[in-house]
């Protein structure tokens, strides 16, 4: 499936100019891109879509930990793209409203945070955390909805969970402060919502707290 470029989201870090379809992602269509359009055209690391499926026939990409096959499968932010046998290793942050690949180690490109969207208890002491992005682990750790999680990929395995509270450092992923980080210095109920008062850089901001993200 495609679309045509000056239709994509402002998020994507591409040119508006150029070819006249550009590839969707294979699912996810309103958060992420597709593989093809991050190899191709921001890292380069392909010339084409054939040279890109030959990589991924060899089991030489993967994404959060996981090989992966598909070529317009959805990159999200947050998520490490990994390029084991280049010894290449991307996190996808946000920078001025946009994604930006930047480049970490082969130690960071094992942990990603995700925010906890919901829980299952199986037993007495075993629980299923349900992320998002459809990620899922068995747990003994005591954690909230609405929490988030610091997860070391390689194991599924929870290492630290990080509470919304005040001095956690944030990120905004929607709304018009997206891209602004700093310390939460407060959560205050605003009718049905609740809003995290946020000091920046630039300055004191306010964002629902659904539209935030734990980054430390």
């Amino acid at each position: 499936m495609h679309i045509k470029r000056k239709t994509i989201k402002n998020f994507w870090p591409v040119q508006r100019t150029g070819t006249k379809w550009m590839a969707v992602p294979s699912h996810n269509q309103r958060t992420a891109i597709p593989l093809i359009t991050a190899a191709r055209d921001i890292l380069k690391v392909v010339k084409n879509k054939k040279e890109l499926k030959m990589i991924l026939n060899e089991n030489k990409i993967s994404i959060n930990g996981k090989v992966v096959k598909e070529t317009n499968y959805p990159l999200s932010l947050f998520d490490v793209l990994s390029f084991p046998s280049a010894g290449k290793y991307y996190r996808i942050v946000m920078k001025n409203k946009r994604f930006d690949f930047t480049e970490i180690t082969e130690k960071e490109a094992n942990c990603r945070i995700y925010r906890v969207i919901g829980k299952i208890q199986l037993g007495k002491n075993l629980t299923q955390v349900n992320f998002e992005c459809g990620r899922n682990i068995l747990t003994n750790e005591k954690i909230k909805t609405g929490e988030f999680a610091l997860i070391d990929l390689a194991k599924n395995k929870i290492t630290k969970i990080i509470e919304l509270k005040k001095d956690t450092e944030v990120i905004a992923t929607a709304g018009k402060h997206t891209g602004k980080s700093g310390k939460v210095k407060e959560i205050v109920k605003e009718g049905d919502n609740l809003v995290a008062l946020i000091k920046t850089k630039e300055g004191e901001i306010k964002a629902n707290v659904k539209n935030i993200f734990a980054i430390g």
